[in-house]
């Protein structure tokens, strides 16, 4: 079925305007959406130019502030020169130089003991005392005996003078006379006999009193007073220990002794250090004494023995100690912290810090270290300032500031050069470990 539009009046025909593609609303309308769009893309384009030239500008400052060279901090000390000793360590323990255990040297009851523990006594000091009384009796018997062989001694002298005349007058036989003669030695022996009884009676008098035979320091009571004591008995009355002198007996290494022996041949005395366990604590110094005839095959050992005064007492039998025997000594040599020094598989090196702030590494020789210091050859001269802490993240050519050892604030490194070199405030040098090169 067809729908029919109505027919519309000639007059409402004719008032209608015609809307034709071509119209002037219809392209006015298309030029303002034209513009708008325009204008949009503008301001997006111009936006977006402006924020990446704010990118550009931000990036190319970072940059140059990051390629900016940046001082890397460190702490340097000096080389010098000056000597340095060649030392060889051991293992030791103090030695007395005399251990004598007391004992009684006759049978009897002690008494007294004159002594207190752990004091310091003299020889020919008393210490201990045994009942004397057997002893005197044993004197006194001695004593009688000799007189009664005397007396006859004396009887048998004057007869044989008698008989020297009756027989010059052959008034008696000459056996009488030769018989008489005998009965004179064999009295004169009894009275010799007699006069060892007295002899070994005042002697054991004395034994009874017991001395310190030599200086030192008595141990613990080993017998009560009151107690019989015996000649034979083993353990004895008490032990006593030579302290001053004393001996330490130390082991080095066996490939040490050559050096060593060759000091001792051409005369020189060897100092010897007895430091503490820990080696922080130095407790005396003494000298070489003695080597040992034979090297210990089991551990290639030799002992040594060193003697100390020990005035102070400082040194105790039996005490662990480490032993520093002094070789030689090193004068004027060139003296570097021992942090200073480098090592990477090619070489031993430090790091030197120019005039002009910057670093560089120098090849070096280590001679040999002591405690916090070590003697080199190298080109390095005294007065050069040496990177002891901070080389982790050096470079040939870093630029650093320097401060001295202790010190906080850094100081410019032009001022650490050769004839300025910062003095070791601290005494001592931070250890820094190496980067190899």
């Amino acid at each position: 079925m067809t729908l029919e539009q109505p027919e519309l009046p000639p007059s409402e025909v004719e008032s209608r305007p015609l809307l034709t593609a071509g119209s002037e609303p219809v392209r006015r309308r298309r030029r303002w959406l034209w513009a708008a769009v325009v204008a949009a893309i503008a301001v997006v384009a111009w936006l977006a130019l402006r924020g990446s030239g704010r990118n550009g500008s931000g990036s190319a400052a970072e940059r140059g502030k990051s390629a900016a060279p940046r001082a890397i901090p460190v702490v340097a000390a000096p080389a010098a020169t000056g000597d340095i000793g060649v030392y060889v360590d051991g293992l030791g323990t103090v030695i007395p130089l005399n251990t004598v255990t007391i004992h009684s040297r006759v049978d009897g009851q002690l008494v007294d003991v004159a002594y207190k523990e752990g004091q310091i006594v003299r020889q020919g000091d008393v210490i201990a005392r045994i009942d004397p009384r057997p002893f005197e009796v044993q004197l006194t018997q001695a004593e009688g005996q000799k007189a009664k062989d005397e007396a006859a001694l004396q009887n048998a002298r004057v007869d044989l003078e008698r008989y020297k005349v009756l027989a010059a007058q052959e008034a008696i036989p000459g056996q009488q006379l030769d018989t008489q003669a005998a009965t004179v030695h064999q009295d004169e022996a009894s009275v010799k006999s007699d006069q060892g009884q007295v002899d070994a009676a005042n002697l054991n008098i004395t034994y009874s009193r017991i001395t310190a035979p030599i200086t030192g320091r008595v141990g613990l009571r080993l017998v009560d007073p009151g107690n019989i004591v015996h000649a034979s008995d083993p353990g004895g009355l008490v032990v006593l220990t030579q302290l001053q002198p004393i001996a330490v007996v130390f082991t080095v290494p066996s490939d040490q002794l050559p050096p060593i022996l060759a000091q001792m041949h051409a005369g020189r005395t060897l100092a010897v250090d007895a430091e503490d366990r820990d080696r922080k604590v130095k407790l005396a110094t003494g000298t070489l004494v003695a080597v040992d005839n034979q090297i210990d095959t089991t551990t290639g050992t030799v002992r040594l023995k060193a003697q100390f005064d020990n005035q102070d007492g400082a040194l105790f039998a039996n005490q662990f100690v480490n032993a520093r025997l002094l070789v030689r000594t090193l004068s004027k040599a060139l003296l570097v912290p021992a942090a200073a020094i480098q090592r990477s598989p090619q070489s031993t090196f430090v790091w030197v810090v120019l005039p002009d702030s910057k670093v560089e590494t120098r090849d070096v020789t280590v001679l040999l270290t002591e405690g916090e210091r070590a003697a080199i050859t190298g080109p390095v001269r005294p007065g050069d300032p040496l990177v002891v802490d901070g080389v982790d993240k050096l470079q040939p050519g870093s630029t650093v500031t320097v401060s001295a050892p202790g010190a906080g604030a850094p100081v410019n490194a032009a001022a650490t050069a050769p004839g300025k070199a910062p003095s070791n405030a601290a005494g001592k040098a931070p250890s820094g470990r190496g980067k190899a090169r």
